[in-house]
């Protein structure tokens, strides 16, 4: 069994874009190896005005020691910025073994995480990274994330340093979540995320990505900017990161705070967690933390109508969040939407969004319209409307997006499943 391990916990205040050292993480383990996570604010870090707090359910500014059992002794906020699924691979190829203990994938990680948290060894944080590849190196890097992924070696389609590239895939794959192999680049005043293609892709994932993130904006969702670059031969969707802004003088990257619906619902993936995974709790929990509560709500619902509609079944908790630019909470933009096709009538979500829990049916999603701050009516009217915008548009938005043909076929059958209406129109 692991001895007990700490580190510093630094933040990006808002409005700035150096690391302050905010407080210390510690993860202490009991005689039978039971592990509980310890979180303190330094003194320094309260005094200072424009301190702020990391999320604002688990760890609000107090002067005080937090403690957690939950999550092998993990806060909510801290688990938000470790790395998922690839930023995992990448640290474990790097070291050369796996599993590693979880709190080597939190120290691990590079700076560039999700949101505005660090962590490290010594009181004085580093230096924030400044430099990222540009979009003229993408072909590079899709060669450098497929020889990673296959443990392998190729020689980049662009004819740079393989071991550059692979060095940037380390460097910048672990920022953010999910299994896609990714980069973070930059190009003009912003940073994007790079989802590459895979050759075990059911479609052209990418571009029907990106029709979906088109599709959301018609239906009136705020979603993260996206666009289709070639790299080579491949196809790579850029989305905008909106925890990342750049500064006014250019000087460096202001990094807005994240916390996730998981860390909101103070729960996690596993099989007991998942049963608290809710799109009412997550509204109940938004209009605490909000600071526009009803325009939030309404947003929300709008989205669990939309991931109804288009069958996005990984709609799970990691894939909502809430964002902080300055010193208030506001619902972040919807991101991660894919469809599901199926051949079956019915349809679940990954969160339970009414009475029948996760039943995709328009009489489902209704029920809970009051969790949101709406009427029964004004619910109805969003689907409607959400319905309404799917049927005639989706069509177009993958024309537009250049799926092809076959793929288009391939995902119809997610778009405006039968089982979403008590009969077959809104």
């Amino acid at each position: 069994m692991t001895s007990d391990r700490s580190c510093y916990v630094y933040i990006v205040l808002p409005g700035d874009v150096q690391f302050t050292t905010a407080g210390r993480f510690r993860i202490r383990r009991g005689p039978r190896g039971t592990a509980t996570g310890e979180f303190v604010y330094g003194r320094s870090y309260l005094e200072r005005p424009e301190a702020v707090e990391f999320d604002p359910v688990e760890l609000p500014l107090a002067n005080r020691l937090y403690r957690t059992g939950r999550m092998g002794g993990f806060f909510g906020a801290v688990r938000d910025a470790m790395p998922d699924y690839w930023g995992r691979f990448l640290i474990e190829r790097r070291l050369g073994r796996s599993p590693l203990a979880e709190f080597d994938y939190l120290t691990e990680g590079p700076d560039d995480r999700a949101g505005a948290l660090g962590f490290g060894p010594t009181v004085d944080p580093p230096a924030p990274r400044l430099q990222f590849p540009g979009t003229v190196q993408l072909a590079d890097l899709q060669a450098a994330a497929e020889a990673v992924a296959a443990g392998r070696v190729v020689e980049p389609a662009g004819g740079g340093a393989v071991e550059e590239m692979v060095h940037a895939i380390f460097d910048e794959g672990t920022s953010m979540g999910g299994a896609r192999p990714k980069a973070v680049v930059e190009d003009g005043d912003a940073l994007w995320l790079a989802k590459f293609s895979r050759l075990q892709d059911r479609w052209n994932d990418p571009r029907v990505e990106h029709a979906l993130l088109a599709l959301a904006r018609e239906c009136g969702i705020r979603t993260a900017p996206s666009r289709i670059e070639r790299a080579g031969d491949r196809d790579v969707l850029l989305v905008r990161r909106f925890d990342r802004e750049r500064s006014g003088d250019g000087a460096g990257w202001l990094r807005h705070r994240m916390a996730s619906a998981l860390t909101l619902l103070r729960t996690d993936d596993s099989p007991t967690g998942r049963e608290r995974w809710s799109y009412l709790a997550l509204a109940d929990e938004v209009r605490r933390a909000s600071a526009r509560p009803r325009e939030d709500l309404r947003e929300l619902f709008r989205r669990m109508c939309f991931n109804a509609a288009v069958s996005n079944s990984d709609d799970h908790p990691r894939n909502h969040a809430i964002l902080a630019r300055g010193r208030s909470w506001r619902l972040a933009p919807a991101y991660d939407l894919t469809p599901a096709p199926a051949h079956s009538l019915e349809r679940d979500l990954s969160m339970i969004c009414g009475p029948e829990g996760r039943r995709a049916r328009k009489d489902n999603l209704v029920a809970g319209a009051g969790r949101f701050l709406m009427s029964r009516e004004d619910a109805e009217a969003i689907f409607a409307e959400v319905v309404r915008t799917v049927r005639r548009r989706w069509l177009g938005a993958m024309c537009r997006a250049g799926v092809g043909a076959a793929d288009r076929e391939t995902v119809r059958s997610a778009f405006l499943p039968d089982g979403l209406f008590f009969t077959r129109e809104p």
